[in-house]
């Protein structure tokens, strides 16, 4: 029987459009877990396995707000687990933050996995912590997308928790009904359930239970920093990574647990003219959060609760109470601004000068030598790296010194030197930086999660940079043969610190040892 030759056309066609339909339908794959079975999907290009939504806590819901996370419970038949969970309460904060998912929710417990569709053997387990100041941010950040991390060979894990009024408000009544006598932290805790979940279950996902490594930026470096100083999380992980931030710092000091509860107190009477924590957990989640939005961050400290952490993180470190895991820490070349030191001044030598005299007294000669300026640029320069040391650089540093002196397991230091290219609509006069969280979309793989005319060079640092992490996940060491050398920091390297970007990645001689010096003296001045 012949065919004509436009029916032939016609059936080429057809077998054409029911290939490409099939070749776009989603390969969805199951797996067991401890709670029940959860479903995933294959990426497009079959090369990434990916997990999102799956609950590592029971929701902390009504009776449940303001506890310990608990167990999740199990679920029948086949949980899918393909579209990102809801984030926790918050506020729109940072307006860097972009969010690909459904919204916030109280109901906010739950993790994501990603893993390489094809690998060998156990992968190495990087345990993702988002930031955020506490109060805002989520695990469905495009540029915290763990596909393209997970192809350099490990399995990435990213998470929500409870954070804001919702993570963090202490009150004696909830200390009373604490087992451990504790109140706050909340947020804290459930990071420990998240690892606690990993532990657990990670090996059925092809994970190594004996190999996670936990990393995080801002609030999620602080996290870490906590982590490593909280008897509950020992054991949990066995390396760790943080970018700008930790527990030792000017600005964010951790609170006792009676100035914790006297801020909640405070802030249920003026928001509410109650205490009552029956009525308080009684409340809609949005009147709570509305109400928290008119207040200071400061009325929902992380604090010493007695439970999470036994004392703070500085004494903790001292005694080697700490996890003696090896670090991998750092931070950004301009995490501040200048214009915060000027406070509306014209950032010129002479005002640079005068405030210093101003806001540091009879300590200002000090401050004038380590931060040192002669010109205008010079001032405006100086004014800019007091304001990032203020905000992050030295409380890293000191998290960084701290876990040196145990002597027990390798640290090493960074610096982001990356500026990231201005986009159309810049400013005119707006000069490149390397800002606060900007080395997020380097370090995942993910520069095209931002709408910037990227160049050559930046898609170099964020290769050279996942590359490090993935290493320093594998070995707890960051090199490789085909890598620029990334020397141990301590003092028998000379502190040397890799700077990753600028015309030349490579590791060079700590040269401001004597700003963080002086920060350190200023600290502990009555």
């Amino acid at each position: 029987m012949k065919i004509s030759r436009q029916k032939t056309i016609v059936l080429f066609l057809l077998f054409y459009a029911m290939n490409s339909l099939h070749a776009q339908q989603p390969h969805y794959v199951q797996q067991q877990t401890a709670n029940g079975i959860v479903e995933g999907v294959v990426s497009p290009d079959g090369k990434v396995r990916t997990f999102k939504g799956i609950p590592y806590a029971a929701p902390p819901v009504g009776p449940l707000r303001w506890k310990a996370p608990q167990p999740a419970p199990p679920w029948p038949g086949v949980l899918r687990t393909v579209d990102y969970p809801k984030r926790a309460m918050q506020g729109r904060i940072f307006s860097d933050m972009v969010f690909n998912d459904a919204g916030p929710s109280e109901d906010c417990l739950y993790l994501n996995l990603w893993m390489p569709e094809n690998h060998q053997g156990k992968l190495p387990v990087m345990v993702w912590i988002h930031g955020g100041g506490f109060a805002a941010g989520s695990s469905s950040e495009p540029r915290q997308d763990g596909g393209n991390l997970s192809k350099k060979g490990v399995l990435v894990v990213s998470f929500n928790y409870r954070m804001g009024v919702f993570g963090f408000f202490a009150h004696p009544d909830l200390t009373k009904e604490s087992e451990h006598h504790a109140s706050g932290n909340y947020g804290l805790l459930d990071q420990v359930a998240a690892l606690e979940w990993v532990k657990k279950n990670i090996a059925v996902f092809g994970g190594d239970s004996d190999n996670i490594t936990i990393f995080g930026e801002s609030a999620g470096s602080l996290s870490v920093s906590a982590l490593m100083a909280s008897p509950l999380a020992h054991g949990l992980f066995n390396r760790a990574i943080g970018e700008s931030g930790a527990f030792f710092g000017l600005t964010l000091p951790l609170k006792s647990r009676d100035e914790a509860e006297k801020a909640g107190i405070q802030f249920a009477r003026s928001a509410f003219g109650t205490s009552s924590l029956e009525a308080l957990r009684a409340m809609p989640a949005q009147k709570l959060l509305d109400a928290a939005l008119k207040v200071s961050r400061e009325s929902f400290p992380q604090d010493i609760d007695g439970y999470f952490l036994p004392s703070d993180c500085s004494s903790l470190y001292a005694a080697g109470r700490q996890s003696r895991v090896p670090l991998l820490a750092g931070w950004n070349k301009d995490e501040g601004n200048f214009r915060s030191f000027f406070d509306g001044d014209e950032p010129t030598v002479a005002n640079y000068a005068a405030l210093a005299k101003k806001r540091f007294s009879s300590n200002a000669d000090n401050f004038l030598k380590v931060y040192s300026a002669t010109t205008d640029a010079e001032a405006k320069r100086a004014a800019q790296d007091f304001a990032g040391d203020n905000f992050i650089a030295y409380a890293t540093w000191k998290w960084i010194e701290m876990q040196i002196k145990t002597g027990e397991s390798p640290v090493f230091r960074y610096e982001f030197d990356q500026t990231l290219p201005l986009s159309a609509d810049a400013e005119p006069g707006t000069e490149p930086r390397a800002s606060h969280a900007w080395e997020i979309e380097f370090v995942f793989r993910v520069l095209s999660s931002r709408n910037l005319p990227w160049r050559p060079e930046d898609e170099q640092v964020s290769e050279l940079m996942a590359s490090y992490w993935t290493n320093f996940a594998k070995t707890g060491n960051p090199n490789s043969p085909d890598l620029p050398p990334w020397p141990v920091y301590d003092g028998s390297t000379g502190y040397q610190v890799m700077h990753l970007g600028g015309a030349n990645p490579g590791a060079a001689p700590e040269v401001h040892r004597d700003r963080y010096e002086f920060l350190e003296r200023m600290s502990t001045q009555p």
